[in-house]
């Protein structure tokens, strides 16, 4: 772990409550507090309670604020309500992906743009650098905001522990990729339903020196409804079941959205010009050479990131993301390959190691959760 790692506003709550840590984006992170299979299934059938503080919250105001982010993002910012969330990409000139990141729209003239831990302050120099014919100001706020999500089937019933009694509707009301400010805990908070596990949950903004005993009480009020802290490695495999791309790991500055199959995100209907638009535009109709895949393990090895994808010996891709799904009992991977072995049900072998063992495309995400309880599909 690296010495120069940053510690987020939660760090003695973890070190009590027994975290080991990794180093993730420069940041020293609870990779797990007890065992990471635990935390998943907490995760899946109860709530777990994560600390993200580790990625950046960038505000951008003013008058041009929604025409700013239509040129800096690929997506169409200018028609997201108020109180809205959207989840887009943003791109160098020459089509690659800088960071996936979600924006929420606070007021008119007002959006707050979350990108990953790593990649914060790349994107905050991006967009002030783009910002300079714009009438609007970018401001990194990460240093002075705590992110901390509750995430699982009884999130929804810890963060009523939390709130006002007349704010009660307002949560069990609150839609997907939907923000709101409330108090929780008496304590002034934005408070998102997004998530990256593939499960009902909550995102919540908060200023940092509030972090600890928003952190807290969460735990307190969520004693009786099954949560626990939770890692990164939790995160890792939650995300990957509900097939959700990891930077660095399923996109980067070599890879562009329509091979990463994000192809939606970017809007070429918005009349605005934007960074990336003269190479993506022309490929939103071409198929891609390569494209991201979910892979299927029909043995019991597990693919890792890294590893070659292969057809009667010869490479046709690399496998991004691999491990065991402790929800489904089966290995499964993200891999990108040739479009040729792209299709569902094409049988494909992962070279583990000098191994090939034989993997099946199949349709992602791997897990999807009901809405209305029960098993998942």
């Amino acid at each position: 772990m690296s010495e120069q790692s940053k510690h987020t506003a939660l760090h003695t709550q973890h070190e009590a409550h027994g975290a080991s840590f990794t180093d993730f984006g420069g940041w020293q992170m609870p990779l797990k507090y007890r065992s990471e299979l635990e935390e998943h299934h907490t995760v899946r059938k109860a709530a777990g309670l994560f600390d993200l503080s580790h990625m950046g919250e960038v505000l951008v105001t003013g008058p041009q604020a929604a025409e700013f982010l239509n040129y800096a993002l690929v997506s169409n910012l200018a028609v997201m309500a108020v109180g809205k969330a959207k989840y887009s990409l943003i791109c160098t000139a020459e089509g690659g992906v800088i960071d996936d990141l979600i924006t929420y729209r606070l007021a008119e003239d007002s959006f707050l743009v979350v990108p990953n831990a790593s990649n914060a302050p790349v994107v905050a120099e991006a967009l002030r650098i783009r910002a300079s014919s714009f009438d609007v100001a970018v401001e990194d706020q990460s240093e002075t905001t705590a992110l901390v999500a509750v995430q699982g089937p009884t999130a929804e019933a810890v963060l009523l522990e939390l709130a006002r009694p007349e704010d009660a509707a307002i949560i069990r009301e609150l839609k997907y990729y939907a923000a709101v400010e409330v108090d929780l805990a008496g304590l002034p908070v934005l408070l998102a339903r997004t998530g990256y596990t593939g499960e009902d949950g909550f995102e919540i903004f908060i200023g940092s020196s509030f972090a600890v005993r928003l952190w807290d009480a969460a735990l307190q009020a969520g004693e009786a409804h099954g949560l626990l802290p939770c890692g990164l490695a939790a995160r890792d495999s939650l995300r990957l079941e509900a097939g959700m791309p990891l930077y660095g790991h399923e996109l980067g500055l070599d890879t562009n959205p329509f091979e990463a199959g994000l192809g939606p995100v970017v809007s070429t209907k918005k009349a605005d010009d934007f960074v990336g638009r003269t190479v993506l535009e022309p490929l939103k109709d071409v198929e891609p050479a390569r494209r991201l895949v979910g892979l299927r393990a029909v043995g019991r090895r597990s693919a890792r990131a890294g590893y070659d994808v292969v057809v009667d010996g010869v490479p046709v891709g690399t496998v991004t993301s691999g491990l065991p799904s402790p929800t489904l009992g089966y290995p499964v991977a993200l891999a990108y390959v040739d479009a040729a072995h792209a299709a569902l049900g094409t049988e494909v072998q992962v070279d583990l190691r000098g191994r090939p063992e034989p993997f099946t495309v199949v349709q992602t995400p791997f897990y999807k959760r009901q809405k209305q309880g029960g098993p998942a599909s």
